[in-house]
């Protein structure tokens, strides 16, 4: 198989972003090193609409063959880099990005208008809606429930449509799509009062976590034979794991705006949740995009042992008011995910 050389640019684009984002949250944890005007405070938008925003809409793009539909990565990935600039453009930039990407997945819910694609339109809507509200100026502690929507939702329409297998009865899909609905209304309800729409953004969160720990494929395939499905399960497994620590946090502890309670509301998400996801899909991922599959090393439990062990001392710090322990902890976060990195281009160019 060929690389398919003309993607790796865009690709390249998602990575950068996810870099910089890394960049600014040492900096935002406190550690003293280099920095470039606006970094900081784009911490979170790199991450959702930089890195993920140009990363989910290129591999649809490339799946679904519409040289249109490379609008939406193209915009993201100049959007992040102009918002170290140009903050106004680069958020106008991100946003049409995740409009052009809702398209794209209404054109999937034309094709196959089922539960999973509906679910992940209404994932792209809520990226979109997010960006909006930030584009106006509205806080990120209060929109965030909308980008937590976006990666939930996307995420969890993937798992559906791959689960498909083990034929979900109408009654587990009624439940679904049920808690999709009350994540969708925290979100709302945020805007209007806060410690409301964070709570129920929260028991949302938690019940679709454990609805995924009760009838995904990946608590069965934990004893695979085949080491990367194993491998691939463990990451999915852990990560619904932590889906359920973050919306708990939520149910428990309400609105959050700063401090270490907000830290471990937002990261056991995006870094325990999301991240470990995108650990087990990469695999999937960037063949997807590429055109090579991605082999597997045993020594990939390293970054995610790494990841898991050190958002666990992170959580544990927030909760303790442990100032010091935090900061290591996300540096070690970040550590497993530049190791991740490194494992994925070797894999790539070790089959090449």
């Amino acid at each position: 198989m060929k690389i398919r050389f003309r993607f790796i640019p865009l690709l390249a684009l998602a990575i950068l972003a996810l870099l910089f984002a890394m960049w600014a949250g040492l900096l935002r944890l406190g550690w003293r090193i280099p920095s470039i005007p606006n970094l900081a405070l784009a911490h979170g938008p790199l991450m959702v609409s930089g890195f993920l925003g140009v990363l989910i809409p290129l591999e649809r793009a490339v799946a679904i063959r519409k040289k249109w539909m490379y609008a939406s990565p193209i915009a993201a990935g100049v959007g992040w880099v102009s918002l170290l600039f140009a903050p106004t453009a680069g958020a106008i930039l991100m946003t049409f990005g995740s409009v052009v990407a809702l398209l794209i997945l209404l054109v999937m819910v034309r094709r196959e208008p089922v539960v999973h694609t509906i679910t992940m339109a209404i994932g792209v809507l809520s990226w979109m809606i997010g960006n909006i509200l930030w584009t106006l100026g509205f806080p990120i502690a209060q929109l965030v429930h909308w980008w937590i929507g976006f990666f939930i939702l996307t995420i969890g329409g993937e798992r559906l449509e791959l689960s498909r297998v083990l034929r979900p009865t109408r009654q587990q899909t009624r439940i679904f799509s049920g808690l999709v609905v009350a994540l969708l209304g925290g979100a709302i309800l945020a805007m209007f009062n806060d410690n409301g729409g964070a709570r129920l953004s929260g028991a949302a969160t938690l019940a679709l976590a454990l609805w995924f720990l009760k009838n995904d494929l990946a608590a069965r395939n934990i004893h695979h034979p085949n080491p990367l499905t194993r491998y691939i399960a463990y990451c999915l497994f852990l990560g619904f794991i932590w889906l359920g620590i973050g919306g708990a946090l939520q149910l428990i502890f309400g609105a959050g705006y700063a401090g270490p309670i907000y830290d471990a509301m937002l990261h056991t998400i995006f870094v325990g949740f999301v991240i470990s996801m995108i650990f087990g899909h990469s695999p999937i991922i960037f063949p997807a995009i590429l055109g090579v599959p991605i082999n597997y090393y045993p020594s990939f439990y390293i970054h995610f042992a790494l990841l898991h062990a050190s958002l666990l001392l992170r959580v544990a710090a927030d909760l303790t008011n442990q100032v010091e322990l935090r900061r290591v902890g996300g540096l070690l976060n970040e550590v497993a995910i530049v190791l991740f990195l490194a494992m994925t281009v070797y894999s790539v160019v070790k089959h090449k």
